[in-house]
């Protein structure tokens, strides 16, 4: 991106902050100034699509915890933008929704909103796109176990008939973690003992 772009931005709306990153110009919002925000890139300063939309949990021992993430794409610059968010509260995280400028972010926030248990004010729609509604869990969060937790399903008479349920997902491998080296966008996580193939079986 132009850094005398990115200069004037910060310049224009004093309440962004920059913010490091490798690869694209991003800055912190604060909650009470998103809506107005994300107004003005797309009326006035040409970020006509909201590209994605997607969520952080720094762990249960960090506050703030959670952090909402927008990807701006302008056509006529040809360049991304990326705004960060922190939600104020840690018990019950909240930010303002965009549906409303932008009409992609309606089911990206209804993830979200599942995934990690962050509510979107002002959504007209908010429930969650995944997981059925009673669910009691939300998968993306950093305390919910990598083999997933043995939940009940919805539906009692369907489980009878066709002797289902929901059980948690093998850890073959497990636990997994990122490599040691290099960018992790260019390595699959893997697992410690690298068992993949579980052709050598674990030693319990």
């Amino acid at each position: 991106m132009d850094q005398e772009f990115a200069k004037g931005l910060l310049e224009r709306y004093a309440f962004l902050s920059s913010r490091d990153s490798a690869d694209c110009l991003s800055c912190f919002c604060p909650t009470d100034n998103l809506v107005e925000l994300a107004s003005a890139l797309r009326d006035r300063e040409g970020f006509e699509m909201l590209v994605d939309l997607t969520a952080l949990d720094w762990g249960q021992e960090n506050s703030p915890r959670f952090t909402t993430l927008y990807h701006f794409y302008s056509l006529a610059l040809k360049t991304y933008l990326r705004i960060a968010c922190d939600c104020p509260s840690n018990e019950e995280p909240e930010v303002p929704s965009l549906a409303a400028v932008y009409p992609a972010a309606d089911w990206h926030e209804r993830e979200v909103f599942d995934m990690f248990g962050i509510t979107f004010s002002g959504h007209p729609n908010l429930k969650r796109i995944l997981m059925w509604d009673e669910y009691p869990y939300h998968p993306l969060r950093k305390e919910f176990p990598l083999a997933g937790i043995e939940t009940p399903l919805p539906a009692p008479d369907v489980a009878e008939v066709t002797e289902a349920s929901v059980e948690p997902a093998p850890m073959m491998g497990g636990p997994f973690v990122s490599p040691a080296e290099g960018n992790v966008s260019e390595a699959e996580p893997r697992a410690k003992d690298e068992s993949w193939t579980e052709e050598v079986e674990k030693t319990l």
